[in-house]
């Protein structure tokens, strides 16, 4: 468990002796934005909420989120975050045979192995820009009663069609899909594409708020599948896992859904501008930079040049990127950068590519 994730911005500052706030964490996939304008200063008004239990089934911030989501409220499960979900899915579907798409966050096969389930992996080709090959994936389900799906994908950026995902699971009802569209609010058609209003009883969606509505630290994530196969996860729930500040942002972002689906779109267009940026500021250095729909963008590096060099050169510049390595499927030849604000963006882009320049060491 944790051993796949990232950057430790804490650590970092430890070993550069200065404070966390001095290090710009280029690691952490969240949005540029920040968080919905007045949600910080509305749970500082809520934060005597502390002082008693929180709903013990978050039913107002289910209620909130199916508003946001226009969906059925009796579709969806609330948890704390999407992590909670993703740990519980082997066990409350009675898996025994899990695969996961790749190479992916590595949580999903965390997921399993605390079952004592040891996942197959069925992986994009970077020769193909890392863009799931469907036949190769038709092909592999047989025999796996699980499927872990991140769309988009998370480290590549890459994303499945909804018609795609959708025949996939029609083709297969013996198996369950589980999709992860934690980033697809990201995706400039994210809206069409979401497979939260598709009604397959083999379908299970993870939808989060902590990425794009930059509340990572309230761990609030939700579950949408049909009632059946909702409630098998259901019984494996522990009352109050949604703390009463996670339970008011929530219920913050559902009584502004337009607001809020305005700032998702902003974030699109600021995503859309920078990405085109910070492309452009590291033609010609040998990197490749894979196309991605999300804030985030995968890198290979040249031959002869390590992730580590390249992040321990980033970090003396008090820049934290995400070494890629342990992350099934890629290597040392591998990082990932999410998008900040324009003034970062650009500086790391040019400490990067100094980096790249300066070769492997001596």
């Amino acid at each position: 468990m944790i051993q796949g994730h990232g950057g430790n911005v804490a650590a970092l500052a430890a070993q550069l002796g200065c404070r966390p706030e001095a290090i710009v964490d280029m690691s952490s996939n969240i949005n540029p934005l920040g968080s919905l304008p007045g949600l910080i200063d509305h749970l500082r008004e809520r934060m005597e909420c502390i002082s008693r239990l929180p709903e013990v089934d978050a039913a107002g911030a289910v209620r909130a989120l199916a508003d946001l989501l226009d969906i059925d409220p009796d579709r969806v499960l609330a948890g704390g975050g999407t992590t909670q979900f993703i740990y519980a899915a082997c066990a409350a579907l009675a898996a025994t045979h899990p695969l996961i798409l790749g190479p992916t966050y590595a949580d999903y096969a965390d997921g399993c192995r605390v079952h004592d389930l040891e996942p197959d992996f069925c992986l994009a080709d970077p020769t193909a820009d890392f863009q799931p090959d469907l036949g190769r994936l038709h092909a592999a389900i047989p025999g796996h009663d699980l499927v872990f799906v991140c769309n988009p994908n998370n480290p590549t950026g890459r994303m499945l069609a909804r018609a795609d995902l959708e025949a996939l699971c029609r083709a297969h009802p013996a198996t369950v899909f589980v999709v992860d569209e934690s980033y697809l609010p990201f995706a400039p058609d994210g809206d069409t594409e979401t497979l939260t209003r598709c009604r397959l009883d083999n379908l299970v969606v993870l939808w989060s708020v902590s990425k794009i509505f930059g509340m990572p630290g309230l761990r609030a994530g939700f579950l949408v599948a049909e009632p059946n196969c909702l409630e098998r996860f259901r019984r494996l729930m522990q009352p109050w896992c949604v703390n009463s500040l996670a339970q008011e942002a929530v219920l913050f972002l559902g009584a502004r859904r337009e607001a809020a689906r305005a700032f998702i779109a902003d974030t699109r267009a600021c995503l859309g501008r920078e990405g085109e940026r910070f492309r452009a500021r590291l033609a010609g250095c040998g990197l490749t930079l894979y196309p991605s729909v999300t804030s985030y963008l995968l890198l290979r590096l040249p031959d002869g040049l390590t992730a580590t060099t390249v992040c321990r050169r980033l970090a003396e510049q008090r820049f934290l990127i995400r070494n890629c390595a342990n992350f099934h499927g890629l290597d040392e030849q591998f990082i990932r950068i999410a998008l900040k604000d324009p003034a970062s963006n650009a500086a790391v882009a040019d400490h990067l590519r100094a980096a790249v320049l300066a070769g492997p060491e001596a």
